[in-house]
């Protein structure tokens, strides 16, 4: 039971220190939650996302995506053209504000549209399926026949962490309640998707 638990903790532990990086998905996820804009919805696609990639890593998949690297090319460039693309829109909202009220004042957007989003941000990014499918399935193979009981270490924390992320970014929404914080935060994420997005381009 003790290997089982130290299985599982090392799971979370590996799987937390993946996730938990200034990144494009986390980006998102913590603008919706301080919006409270689809929130349920994208901390949803964000962990049932990680808990199939895990499975798909666990069960050995990672060998034949770097197998395919003409695939994780063809993301790259994808993924890193779509982070332009939201980094720019992110940027404009810096210089023109724009968008639908809601009643505590912040905007709110489409949720298809939040959702659509959320799963690009999550399935165009090659760095996904290097560092959750091929990395964390290397490390669970050592595991040996606890390999699947650190993917649900892996898993759980995954969920924690979107779940934390999203519910508790509301927090700050007393803080970001002026058309200037919110300024300065679509200046981060602008920044922020920019970079990676010319990276992804960049090492494509």
């Amino acid at each position: 039971m003790s290997t089982a638990l130290s299985a599982a903790a090392a799971g979370f532990g590996t799987g937390l220190s993946l996730i938990v990086a200034i990144g494009a998905q986390n980006a998102f996820v913590l603008r919706q939650g301080i919006r409270r804009d689809a929130v349920l919805a994208v901390v949803g696609i964000c962990a049932l996302s990680d808990a199939a990639l895990i499975t798909l890593g666990v069960a050995g998949v990672g060998a034949v995506v770097v197998a395919w690297p003409g695939a994780l090319t063809a993301v790259g460039w994808i993924g890193g053209a779509f982070l332009i693309c939201y980094g720019l829109v992110a940027a404009r909202r810096v210089v023109r504000p724009a968008g639908v009220l809601s009643a505590d004042g912040e905007a709110v957007g489409s949720p298809r549209r939040a959702v659509l989003t959320c799963l690009a941000m999550t399935w165009l990014n090659p760095h996904v399926y290097l560092d959750t499918v091929f990395l964390l399935g290397s490390i669970a193979a050592d595991r040996g026949e606890l390999r699947w009981t650190f993917g649900l270490g892996a898993v759980l924390a995954s969920l924690c962490w979107f779940a934390a992320l999203g519910f508790g970014a509301r927090l700050l929404s007393r803080v970001l309640n002026r058309p200037t914080a919110w300024r300065v935060l679509d200046g981060l994420v602008a920044a922020t998707m920019l970079v990676l997005g010319v990276s992804l381009v960049a090492g494509s």
